[in-house]
C-alpha cells in the first residue's frame, strides 16, 4: 500500500472567544511606530472555530465555512499566508516535530475588522488545534509565547476569562473576576483600519496640544467591579481612549450610542479601535430585550455574556 494510502486524517476543532476591551488607555506614539496600551480585555460568548484537518499533501490551506453567521460576500478574509490563522499553523509546523499538511476550516462569527479579535480568536485556536492535531506537547506557557509573537490579542484569545493587558497589550495579568455581565454587541456592515484609528487619535491629540503619558497600569474601580458583576459601577468607569478616534472616521457610532443608551444601556463604549459597540445591560433579560430594539432600528445587535474561557477543543476525530 502506498504511504498515501495509509495517512489517516484527524480533525480536531477548537472554538475560541472575542473580547471586548471594557477600558484601554492608550500611550503615545513611541519610535518603533507603536503605542503602549493599558486595558482590561473581557472574553465574550461570541465565538470563532478553527476545524484543523490533516492533509497527506504539504503545506497549508483555508478554507470558510459555511456554517458562519458573518454574510462573508460582504467581507475580504485573506485565504492565504496574509491570514493570521495561516500565520499560526505556520510557525506551530516549524516548532512541531510530526507536522503534516493541514487545512484550516474558519467558521467566522466575530465581527471582521470590528475591534473584537476575530482574527486573533483564529489564530488563538489554530495554535491549539495544530498542538494537538501534531501532539506537539506544548505547555499553555510555550503556546502563549508563540501567540505573542503573532499579534497582542492573540494570547488573551488564548487565555480567556479577564486580564489586564500592558505593554503593547500582550503582557498579560489574568483578573479573578468569575461574575457575568451583559453585553449587547452592535455590529458595523463595515470595518475600521486599526493602524488608522491609532493615527487619527495621534492627529486629534496633535491639533489639541494634548500630551498623553505612558499607560502603566488600569482603574482598580474596573476589576472591582467586574469582580462583583456590578454593571451599575462598571457603567461608571468604562473608557476608550480610541473611542473619539473611531468616532472621528465614523461618526454613525455615535448615533449608535445614543440610541443604545435611549433604550435601556447603562452604558455604551466602542470596542477596541471599533466599529463593534458594546453596550452594558443590567441582566440577560435586559440584554435581549436591548437587542431586540437596536434590530429594530436595522443595526445587526447579539446579546453576549462574559468573561468565558479561552481557546478550548471542542472535538478531535479520526476521519
Amino acid at each position: 500500500m502506498s504511504a498515501a494510502g495509509r495517512f489517516a486524517a484527524r480533525t480536531v476543532r477548537v472554538k475560541a472567544p472575542g473580547k471586548v476591551n471594557v477600558s484601554l488607555a492608550v500611550g503615545p506614539l513611541r519610535p518603533d511606530g507603536y503605542h503602549s496600551v493599558a486595558s482590561v480585555y473581557l472574553a465574550v460568548s461570541l465565538y470563532e472555530e478553527v476545524a484543523a484537518t490533516s492533509t497527506a499533501a504539504p503545506g497549508i490551506s483555508i478554507s470558510l465555512s459555511p456554517e458562519s453567521t458573518l454574510d462573508l460576500d460582504a467581507v475580504d478574509i485573506p485565504l492565504d499566508s496574509n491570514n493570521l490563522a495561516y500565520k499560526a499553523a505556520a510557525i506551530m509546523a516549524d516548532v512541531s516535530e510530526h507536522a503534516t499538511g493541514v487545512h484550516l476550516e474558519i467558521t467566522k462569527r466575530v465581527p471582521v475588522a470590528g475591534g473584537m479579535g476575530g482574527g486573533s480568536a483564529d489564530a488563538a485556536a489554530t495554535l491549539l488545534a495544530c498542538d494537538a492535531l501534531w501532539n506537539s506537547g506544548l505547555s499553555r506557557e510555550e503556546l502563549a509565547h508563540l501567540a505573542s509573537e503573532l499579534g497582542a490579542d492573540v494570547p488573551f484569545s488564548l487565555l480567556g476569562g479577564t486580564a489586564v493587558g500592558l505593554g503593547l497589550g500582550d503582557e498579560l495579568s489574568p483578573a479573578l473576576a468569575k461574575a457575568q455581565t451583559h453585553w449587547v454587541l452592535v455590529v458595523a456592515d463595515y470595518g475600521l483600519s486599526t493602524p488608522e484609528v491609532y493615527r487619527t487619535l495621534d492627529r486629534l491629540r496633535g491639533a489639541e496640544g494634548i500630551e498623553s503619558g505612558e499607560p502603566t497600569g488600569v482603574d482598580p474601580r474596573i476589576l472591582a467591579a467586574l469582580r462583583g458583576g456590578d454593571a451599575e459601577s462598571l457603567s461608571r468607569v468604562l473608557v476608550n481612549d480610541l473611542q473619539r478616534a473611531s468616532i472621528e472616521l465614523s461618526p454613525a457610532l455615535r448615533d449608535t450610542l445614543g440610541i443604545g443608551e435611549s433604550h435601556g444601556a447603562i452604558a455604551g463604549i466602542v470596542s477596541g479601535s471599533g466599529p463593534t459597540v458594546a453596550l452594558l445591560a443590567d441582566d440577560s433579560i435586559a440584554a435581549e430585550a436591548l437587542a431586540e430594539d437596536m434590530q429594530r432600528y436595522g443595526h445587526t445587535a447579539l446579546a453576549v455574556h462574559g468573561p468565558v474561557p479561552g481557546a478550548r477543543i471542542i472535538s478531535d476525530t479520526l476521519l
